[in-house]
């Protein structure tokens, strides 16, 4: 694990990262981002353009063992293709490994078609329920770790490496520990040049302290009005590292562009929101709060632009580039 000197002499370095949480509007999950079927160069770059344009400097990208399984050398080579064109844009990269949040199951080859106005109704869990049924998981999730970490321990356009998302969410708790310790381990043995982080999910004790303990940088969600963000900034700056916000925005819970990002930049907090562009994860639906239909939502939850690359709210685009571009 850094130092604390460490960690903060990275964080002048790199200075006020913001972003987005990145999945190509033409790919409902991972996989059907990073499989070589439907790996969509032509609109990576075109969205990561509009991220570009609107200042900003990262994006948040959640690979998938199943796509590595499958196709290990031309995985990595697509990761190599993605990273070029994230930096002819001016955009780091925060590389998501495991996740426990949406379907437990999943397989390689076709995805599913979107179901109509559902949030997220693709997005796959890594490893998910497979962790549980098959004993030699744990040895391959360790090849795919190391494998990927070795292959870009030095790569600079790689900004962070985000190990596991929501630790213990949709009730799995506990259950996630092993897979948390291992990952940190491998991690650890490998020790790339980018520092190593878990998102404070604060799902349960024992992750949380893991969480808390082990990470160079510490991250984390929330999708909270200004005031209950900004305890949690308070409370987590008492450990005395640099601080990324990994997750947030939602306009129905009050979490804004407009009453978020200003008072993360001041207090230098990365800031990443979840989604650019409006595609086929959905996410411009409310969790919990589907429109079979399919039709346009009263309010979106997530996303800044619509496919076609005009801004959902203006308003909002201007702010950003006034906290960005200047």
């Amino acid at each position: 694990m850094w130092s604390i000197e460490q960690a903060n002499a990275w964080s002048e370095e790199v200075g006020w990262l913001r972003g987005c949480n990145f999945n190509p509007s033409t790919a409902i999950n991972q996989l059907e981002m990073w499989q070589a079927e439907t790996f969509d160069l032509v609109t990576i770059d075109r969205e990561l353009g509009w991220a570009e344009d609107i200042g900003m400097n990262c994006m948040r990208v959640y690979l998938h063992h199943i796509a590595w399984e499958v196709d290990k050398e031309g995985f990595k080579g697509r990761m190599k293709q993605y990273l070029e064109i994230a930096d002819s844009h001016g955009i780091k990269t925060i590389f998501v490994f495991f996740d426990d949040c949406w379907n437990a199951t999943y397989k390689a080859g076709k995805q599913p078609e979107p179901e109509p106005g559902v949030h997220n109704s693709g997005w796959v869990r890594d490893p998910g329920d497979l962790i549980f049924l098959d004993e030699n998981l744990m040895s391959l999730l360790e090849v795919y770790v190391k494998d990927i970490l070795t292959t870009f321990n030095d790569d600079e356009r790689i900004v962070m490496w985000d190990l596991y998302n929501e630790v213990g969410n949709n009730n799995l708790g506990i259950t996630s520990l092993p897979l948390l310790r291992n990952v940190f381990r491998w991690g650890w043995e490998i020790r790339p040049s980018q520092p190593l982080t878990v998102c404070v999910f604060g799902r349960h004790e024992a992750l949380t302290k893991w969480e808390k303990e082990s990470s160079d940088i510490i991250t984390y969600h929330s999708y909270s009005q200004p005031e209950r963000h900004q305890a949690k900034i308070d409370e987590l700056k008492r450990l005395g590292r640099p601080m990324v916000c990994t997750e947030y925005m939602a306009r129905p819970r009050n979490s804004l562009f407009s009453n978020i990002m200003p008072m993360l930049k001041e207090q230098n907090v990365g800031v990443i929101n979840w989604g650019l562009v409006a595609g086929k994860s959905n996410t411009k639906y409310a969790w919990g709060e589907p429109i079979p239909d399919g039709s346009e939502p009263p309010l979106w939850f997530h996303e800044i632009f619509r496919p076609d690359g005009t801004p959902y709210k203006q308003e909002e685009v201007d702010l950003i580039k006034s906290l960005t571009l200047n």
